[in-house]
């Protein structure tokens, strides 16, 4: 008899499996972006469907259900809200390109136009970044906009509550954000102390929604503060020790962030609007008006990116600036594992002649990627893209230099997750001075840098290319 109930639960199962499988897989083939990983799935929900079923509800959907994008959706509250201010900042879009790359594709992702009267501030150490973040803070009369991945309670998390908290306690409006998933160890006591201050703190949940309640895959990694809708910071740090170079485990950090003075801000708090919108369904309007900034006039693109655009809008940036490149484009970013079109598009500039190097970590802080990077390196380094491994710490910056023309700033790491998953931002700034301190900074990376040769790839044990064949398989998630 037990036997007989056991066999009835295995084949019960087995059909519930099966068929929970067939119906996924139809999901995965209306729904998964690319065609290698739509039959990657499908072989898998049908092949081991106990396995790859939940699996596939969590980390294989690469559509981000019911988030509203405000710049597309006519009909919602928070449309209304930015239209008024959308024609505010029109009076400061570039008209001429003449002497700048021409951007109408970039504008067309951004749905965003350049916007002029802009002045900038290039943070490239820790304690000069996080000062520069505070003084902004504690500078706010009006409103201030915090977001960030990553928030940990520790003391760089503490000096970031307690100004915070002093702010909101002066009657500033102070609207805190952070990712539920990035920010998974951060202790319920640290978010009720800025609550009872008065500070309005949401996560970012990316179960939020019809469809996603199984969804961990998505993650919200901007990094934005504004303060009075006229002063930014966006960039590569999240809040936290580590970021300072304080954790043994990692040593010494190099990141790159950007302060931004003028009518680009609105882009910066427009994605800050969005994401809170998301969060909590409320449309946050200020009396914010553009003006330009102090210093140099110069034009600046602020472009969102994330899993619910039309288009893989951040995989297309990158393309979009290696096609435009003429005589160089340098990138820098701790996690390279790139889409086939992005390596294509390197490949095609390198042998076009364009200096083309890729700065990246000796040793990034995921082996999996440490590995996947060795089955694509090969191929990239004979058609002539430079590969520099960055041993002066870890490498955490994500950067591009196109000839000496613009430069970008941003949250956008060159793998999957950030191309298509993650929820990030970048900053273009078009200016050839700019562009020269980019570049020597650059420079100054690639003194504690070592090129990566052919022999790199190839001589490697047959047991390190298996892994590494192995580990780039999982480049869907990484």
């Amino acid at each position: 008899m037990a036997n007989a109930v056991r066999k009835h639960w295995i084949a019960s199962t087995f059909v519930v499996a099966h068929t929970l499988g067939l119906f996924s897989s139809v999901d995965a083939l209306m729904d998964t972006r690319t065609a290698p990983g739509a039959v990657a799935w499908i072989i898998s929900l049908n092949t081991f469907p106990v396995a790859a079923v939940p699996a596939y509800w969590v980390f294989g959907r690469a559509k981000f259900n019911g988030y509203v994008v405000g710049r597309r959706d006519t009909d919602s509250q928070l449309h209304h809200a930015l239209a008024k201010k959308m024609a505010l900042v029109e009076s400061f879009s570039v008209k001429d390109f003449s002497s700048h790359l021409d951007m109408t594709a970039m504008e067309r992702l951004a749905k965003l136009p350049t916007l002029e009267g802009n002045d900038v501030e290039l943070l490239t150490d820790g304690e000069a970044t996080f000062q520069s973040i505070f003084d902004g803070i504690q500078s706010a009369n009006q409103y201030l906009l915090v977001q960030f991945y990553i928030v940990r309670d520790d003391i760089v998390g503490r000096d970031l509550s307690k100004l915070l908290q002093e702010r909101a306690r002066a009657g500033v409006a102070v609207h805190f954000l952070y990712d539920e998933i990035g920010s998974y160890q951060l202790p319920q006591s640290y978010l009720n102390e800025l609550r009872s201050a008065g500070v309005h703190v949401r996560p970012f949940h990316s179960t939020r929604g019809s469809g996603n309640r199984f969804q961990m895959n998505f993650r919200n990694h901007r990094k934005i503060v504004i303060a009075d809708g006229g002063v930014g910071w966006v960039g590569g740090l999240n809040v936290g020790d580590e970021y300072l170079g304080k954790d043994t485990r990692i040593g010494a950090w190099r990141d790159t962030h950007l302060k931004l003075v003028g009518p680009a801000v609105f882009g910066l708090q427009l994605s800050f609007l969005e994401d809170w919108y998301w969060a909590t369904g409320e449309a946050l309007e200020y009396d914010w008006k553009p003006a330009e900034a102090n210093g140099r006039n110069l034009p600046v693109l602020v472009l969102p990116s994330g899993p619910a655009d039309r288009f893989e809008t951040a995989s297309l940036m990158v393309q979009l600036a290696l096609s435009n490149a003429q005589s160089r484009i340098w990138i820098a970013s701790p996690y390279f594992v790139p889409d086939e079109g992005v390596q294509a598009a390197m490949k095609l500039a390198a042998l076009r002649g364009v200096d083309v190097r890729i700065l990246i970590p000796e040793k990034p802080d995921n082996p999996l990627l440490y590995f996947a990077a060795y089955a694509f390196l090969g191929p990239l380094l004979e058609a002539g893209v430079n590969v520099y491994r960055y041993h002066g710490g870890f490498l955490h910056c994500k950067t591009i230099l196109v000839d000496d023309k613009a430069a970008a700033v941003g949250t956008v790491n060159l793998d999957n997750r950030s191309f298509r998953l993650n929820f990030e931002i970048t900053t273009w700034v078009y200016d050839r001075g700019f562009a020269e301190e980019m570049a020597a900074k650059y420079q100054h990376d690639f003194s504690s840098a070592h090129l990566m040769t052919a022999s790199d790839v190839h001589d490697r044990p047959w047991w390190f290319r298996l892994a590494s064949r192995a580990a780039y398989l999982l480049a869907p998630v990484l």
